[in-house]
């Protein structure tokens, strides 16, 4: 099947927002809602903070991918109630309604807008599903600003645990605005919430009040008449209703600037609310309360309801509750993980038993002394090599990736573990390419190219480098376990992920473009096909052989005409002041460390033969064992990794990505030989 077959298409809708035309969302909710748990699950790994002008209280904001959309999501702080409107709310209601471009009305005020961006295109609130009633109020408040509107119904999760049931058709309809049942801190229902945002926002479809109560409309008329008047409609820019509402309850922010700005209609005004509190059982203000008090009751009534805390059940959610929940999550990931590294220490060290170390057995006693011999063998020691990354590591690792996505595991991970990875600048979805390195470096950051782009892509290839994939393990395990014992081995890995993570660090600030957070889809669980798995697998394996396999049979050629011509000696002179003077190892390892660069397995051997013994104790101490591992843990992996890099994030970040790695596998191996030699020297 050609290529084009598997492709899928895209349905491109317009107005795309992208660039000058990104989305604005405002995140808006009541306190301990999830507001802020939607917004992390969601946001780039350096969110945007400030505080709104007029008062202590923070945001936070952020670009987030929505599919081929894009939008910058604005938390605002929590809050009660918007009718009347509290001195500490204020500034986000005049966000909400204004943003940075002031009204008539409100250029006097000091301090400038409360916020330094326009204002929202939609507003997302945030609703607890578990204590839906007393939301539905500010729902109802909300209504009025006249945004385009969606509600996430959170905490889903917990109102089923609580036997409480959502008719959520229902409450959209009565309300007039999509309702997206989620649980943010799952990541259920988030990926359909801000696509329905998207849409709701393209067809600028804005929720309608709901009717007062008869008496109330009546009563109202007049004075809702007198506001709407164009003067006030231009000076105040907001729903005529809005304006009614909140001087009918006596705010005092629009009492104010009525009083202030027009004075003349204030006496009409005043005269038209008093007339419309007669008649009524308690003040105008307390009336319009009880309304909307009533009103959301009558809403809850009619879209909830009591039943069975376990109602639908069944092995998704339980699997969901495993690889999800904010307690389990990790343990699950973690029995995927283990999955992983069964994968590469058992049956990925067979598969390569089988294969490539038989052909290394075969071609051992070829020992050409002519020219074309010396090349014969080279070629053959490149195609090994090959063999030797394709067959144990590469293919059933990215056969193993598929199956986690296919499946739907993967997105689960990589939302569970996407707020740790964003302390180095990554989101989740680099997870799982992550541990593939642990088996070859080739496969993972063939991945990483297909779930990060921009920064994230070149941060995340840099890093796997680091990653000891299993040709660097088993030298550690074979050395380290042998001569330094199990709290070697385990200084050495522990000392990997502070360098991975410090790095990643440091990659983030030299990319100081932070790229867009990313709406994680949590796909429904499904069984992987078996066409689609083999499709996948060729075809995320073939360009990488390609590239490969030239840069493998080329460099060892080039290494092995070095050796055929008697270059040993000059090599390891060149290399003195890395080998001798920085690492402190013998001269004659220049070679092997060269040679590590087609593969480590290799330069093991090679560290062997130059010894003139297996008993590497014998002749090195542990501190030049420690020294060693320390340096080809980090140098730079094999020339299939910068083969690799090469076609995913370009010649010269991956030239740059070879200066680091042999920058940091001196700094780090002499930094450490240092210390031990002078932790020696004072015992």
């Amino acid at each position: 099947m050609k290529q084009a077959a598997r492709e899928q298409s895209v349905e491109i809708k317009f107005p795309l927002f992208r660039g000058e035309r990104r989305l604005r969302i405002a995140l808006v909710g009541m306190p301990n809602a999830g507001k802020s748990t939607l917004f992390k699950a969601v946001s780039s790994a350096a969110p945007r903070s400030g505080k709104l002008v007029g008062t202590g209280r923070a945001y936070e904001e952020c670009t987030v991918r929505i599919g081929l959309d894009e939008a910058n999501l604005i938390e605002l702080p929590s809050f009660e109630s918007l009718s009347p409107v509290s001195a500490k709310d204020l500034p986000a209601l005049q966000y909400l309604l204004w943003g940075n471009d002031r009204p008539d009305v409100s250029g006097h005020e000091p301090g400038g807008p409360p916020a330094p961006f326009h204002a929202p295109d939609l507003i997302i609130q945030v609703v607890d599903a578990t204590n839906l009633r007393s939301h539905l109020e500010l729902t109802l408040e909300l209504a009025e600003l006249g945004r385009p509107m969606v509600i996430a119904l959170n905490m889903m999760d917990q109102a089923w645990r609580k036997g409480v049931h959502v008719n959520v058709s229902a409450l959209a309809l009565r309300l007039g605005v999509p309702v997206i049942p989620t649980a943010a801190l799952m990541g259920q229902g988030i990926s359909e919430l801000f696509r329905t945002a998207t849409e709701v926002a393209r067809a600028d479809r804005c929720p309608l009040p709901q009717p007062l109560a008869p008496h109330l409309a009546r009563n109202l008329e007049g004075l809702a008449a007198e506001l709407s008047k164009p003067e006030l409609m231009a000076g105040f820019r907001l729903p005529s209703r809005l304006l009614m509402m909140q001087y009918a309850v006596g705010d005092q922010y629009f009492s104010g600037e009525l009083s202030a700005h027009f004075p003349a209609l204030v006496p009409e005004l005043e005269r038209l609310r008093e007339e419309a509190a007669r008649g009524l059982p308690r003040p105008l203000a307390e009336e319009l309360h009880a309304d909307r008090h009533h009103q959301a009751a009558m809403l809850y009534e009619a879209s909830a309801r009591l039943g069975p805390t376990h109602e639908g059940r069944d092995w998704r959610y339980w699997l969901d509750e495993l690889f999800l929940h904010p307690k389990w999550g990790l343990l699950g990931s973690m029995a995927v993980f283990a999955a992983v590294l069964f994968m590469v220490f058992e049956v990925s060290t067979w598969l390569d038993s089988v294969t490539a170390a038989r052909l290394i057995e075969l071609a051992s006693g070829w020992q050409p002394s002519t020219l074309w011999g010396v090349v014969g063998r080279a070629v053959a020691d490149g195609l090994i090599g090959l063999i030797g990354i394709a067959i144990p590591y590469m293919i059933p690792l990215v056969l193993l990736l598929i199956v986690l996505e296919e499946t739907g595991v993967m997105h689960r991970i990589a939302f569970v573990v996407d707020r740790a990875f964003h302390s180095i600048g990554l989101h989740g979805g680099v997870a799982v390419p992550f541990l593939l390195g642990l088996g070859c470096n080739v496969p993972a950051i063939a991945a990483a190219s297909r779930v990060a782009s921009g920064r994230e892509r070149v941060i995340a290839s840099v890093l796997i480098t680091f990653v000891p994939c299993s040709a660097r393990s088993a030298i550690i395990l074979a050395l380290a376990g042998k001569y330094l014992g199990g709290l070697g081995v385990l200084a050495i890995f522990a000392l990997t992920m502070v360098v991975i993570a410090v790095m990643g660090r440091l990659l983030a600030r030299r990319n100081r473009e932070v790229g867009p957070g990313q709406v994680q889809e949590i796909p429904p669980y499904a069984l992987p096909r078996l066409r689609t798995l083999g499709l996948e697998t060729w075809d995320r394996t073939r360009d990488v052989l390609t590239i490969v396999t030239p840069l493998l049979v080329g460099g060892s050629i080039v290494l092995a005409l070095l050796g055929h011509f008697g270059a040993d000696a000059v090599i390891n002179s060149a290399l003195t002041p890395i080998t001798s003077w920085w690492l402190g190892l013998p001269v004659i390892l220049g070679v092997p460390i060269l040679f590590g660069i087609l593969r480590k397995e290799l330069s093991l051997l090679m560290v062997f033969q130059a010894l003139g013994t297996f008993e590497v104790g014998t002749v090195l101490s542990a501190v030049q064992i420690t020294t060693f591992l320390l340096f080809l843990t980090f140098y730079f992996p094999c020339v299939s990794t910068f083969a690799v890099m090469l076609r995913t994030i370009g010649r010269r970040e991956a030239l740059i990505s070879v200066a680091l790695s042999v920058g940091v596998a001196l700094l780090v191996s002499g930094a450490v030989r240092a210390a031990l030699e002078l932790g020696r020297a004072l015992v």
